[in-house]
């Protein structure tokens, strides 16, 4: 086992933003891994979520949506770690592909 990075690109505010917490400790929780280190700061570099939001919500005022950068450190496998991507990115966008609106825009790197 050794410690594995992910990260994802939120457009979020507080209660976004917990809710993205609580989802990714519910998935890591479920595939016997253990967070480390959780840190949202803000990013310059996700403003293309805001755009997305945007686009999403015309005339909506994003409120205290900011982008953040969401970094875990994970103790697990490398398979591990590709299958809690996956799992986290399901649980973000249930709806797949499918035209839908995501609750907090994201992108995963």
């Amino acid at each position: 086992m050794r410690t594995r990075d992910l990260t994802f690109g939120l457009y979020a505010d507080e209660e976004g933003l917990a809710w993205v917490r609580a989802l990714v400790e519910d998935v890591v929780g479920s595939h016997s891994a253990r967070i480390t280190d959780m840190t949202a700061p803000v990013a310059d570099a996700d403003d293309f979520l805001a755009r997305q939001w945007a686009a999403e919500h015309p005339g909506r005022a994003s409120g205290a949506r900011q982008p953040v950068t969401l970094r875990l450190r994970v103790v697990c496998s490398l398979r591990t770690r590709r299958t809690l991507r996956k799992a986290v990115i399901a649980a973000l966008c249930p709806d797949g592909e499918a035209l839908h609106t995501c609750r907090v825009p994201w992108s995963a790197y």
